[in-house]
Parts: structure tokens; sequence; C-alpha cells
């Protein structure tokens, strides 16, 4: 099984020559497992697999966490859409007066983009889900509600032993007055609890945060006090602010890991990136 990397930065995507290293693409992560293919939210980085796509592939299943822009705005240029031999299935909350559909057709219209949700040629369906388990290929997949303005979802996908959690879009500290030392009234811990690897919101440095509290995101050092609580064999930092570079976010993790110890292996999310799992 294969995990590759498309995009990691937040909010909005960040080209340039300081962000050379990690990369300015929105958030999308690609999962293949023999002819399974599973995309976890659509960014701008989705645009960039359209090239490397395996040829064996003709379904594919796009969870998308939440529908903020950043984490749709490449759903429009992913060529499998137009593609009427292709299966792509959507998966994704609904909102409370919404359906899926209805949310998504604010961005498959006019004037934000010029195809309609309908006029798509390939095949799949829409699929909405909340705290819900379901099943695609050897996968089980399971979602829940994480605290992140809107109906946002996390997902624990497990196949075999290998459990990978995704959770980019996320502030942990807001979910529990006892965060992180209570493990259940975190918001998404059951979702890492003892995952293999987990991809997670780091996108503010502690003083930073500050400033941001309950705007939905989490601070270097909460992500790693989630990965403690969790249990995680392994960290990824996620969702970079579009304002930090390279450099910012080398030092925000040297002193946040000068004042904390982690028992599990920590890195900073770099487009591009292909972690290799037994399935």
């Amino acid at each position: 099984m294969n995990i590759k990397i498309w995009g990691c930065r937040g909010s909005l995507p960040a080209p340039g020559t300081d962000k050379d290293i990690y990369g300015g693409n929105t958030s999308c992560i690609e999962i293949i497992d023999g002819d399974t293919c599973i995309i976890l939210d659509g960014g701008s980085g989705l645009q960039r697999l359209n090239n490397y796509l395996a040829p064996n592939i003709t379904r594919i299943d796009i969870l998308l966490t939440h529908l903020h822009l950043d984490h749709i705005m490449g759903l429009g240029f992913f060529w499998p859409l137009y593609n009427p031999n292709m299966t792509v299935n959507i998966w994704g909350p609904a909102a409370s007066n919404e359906s899926l559909a209805q949310r998504l057709r604010r961005y498959f219209s006019p004037p934000i983009f010029p195809v309609r949700l309908n006029e798509l040629p390939c095949k799949g369906e829409l699929f909405e889900i909340d705290s819900s388990e379901f099943q695609i290929g050897n996968f089980k997949i399971t979602s829940e509600y994480v605290c992140h303005p809107g109906p946002t979802v996390a997902y624990r996908l497990q196949t075999g032993n290998t459990v990978i959690a995704y959770i980019p879009d996320h502030e942990p500290a807001l979910g529990s007055s006892q965060f992180p030392t209570n493990a259940e009234w975190t918001s998404g811990f059951s979702i890492a609890e003892g995952a293999d690897i987990l991809f997670h919101d780091a996108q503010y440095s502690s003083e930073e945060y500050k400033t941001r509290i309950g705007w939905g995101h989490s601070s270097v050092e909460d992500a790693l006090d989630f990965g403690t609580l969790a249990k995680v064999k392994k960290i990824v930092l996620f969702h970079h602010d579009p304002a930090h570079t390279d450099d910012n976010l080398k030092t925000m993790l040297a002193e946040t890991l000068q004042e904390k110890k982690c028992d599990f292996e920590v890195e900073i999310a770099t487009e591009g990136t292909l972690f290799e799992f037994e399935s």
C-alpha cells in the first residue's frame, strides 16, 4: 500500500521559492492498494495527481473532510471526472439544511466554475456521511465529526493491521477543557488512537494560536500532545499556513521539540512524499 502527499498547505495555495521544500498545494493525499484508489480531500494538489494515476484504476473514491474551498478547489480540474469510463464516488458531510449535492453545486456552477455538477460525464455517486462506518475495497473506514467550523469529519482507514488517520483541520484544544490529559472528551481521539500514521493539523506556532483560538486549527504543540494522547506511532504535521516559509516550519517544529519529548516519529508533511505500508 502506498500513500502519497499531493498537497499539504492549508487555507490557500502558496507557491513560491521560499516554500519549495514542503510545497504550496492544498490538502490532497492519495492511497493506492492494488486496484483501490482513495483520495483524501480535493485541494489544489489533486490537479497534480492527474498525470500520475495508475493505468489499472477505473474507480476512484474521494473522501472530503469538509467543503471549505482549500479542500475542494482541485475537483473541477480532476480529469477522471470528465471521463465517462471512470467511476468517481465522492464522500463527504452534508449540512443541517443542505445536502452534499447542494453544497457541491455551489462550486460546480457559474460564476465560480463553468461546469455544473450534473454535466460531469463520469459514473459515480455522492455519499453523505456523518459519524459513519463503511467499506471501500479492503479498507474499513470510520468517519467522525471533529472541532472545525462547519460540518467537518476526520477519517480512520484500516486495512489488515495498518491504521491511517487523517485529521487535517482540527482544533483539539477547543473540544475539551481537560485536553491533553483526558481522552474521553477529546475531539478526534477515537479516529487517531493507535494509528500507524496520523496526518494532523499543525498550522500555528504556540504564540500564533493564542490569537487564533476558535479558528479551527491546531498549534504544533497541541498536535504533538494529541499524538501523545492517542499513542500514535508516527505523526505528519499537516495543513501548513500559507504565510509560513520552509524555514518557518522547520523553526516551529525545532522549538516545540526543545520543550517536548515524543515517543513517536514526527515529520513535517512534504508535498511528494511517499509512505509505504503492508496491506
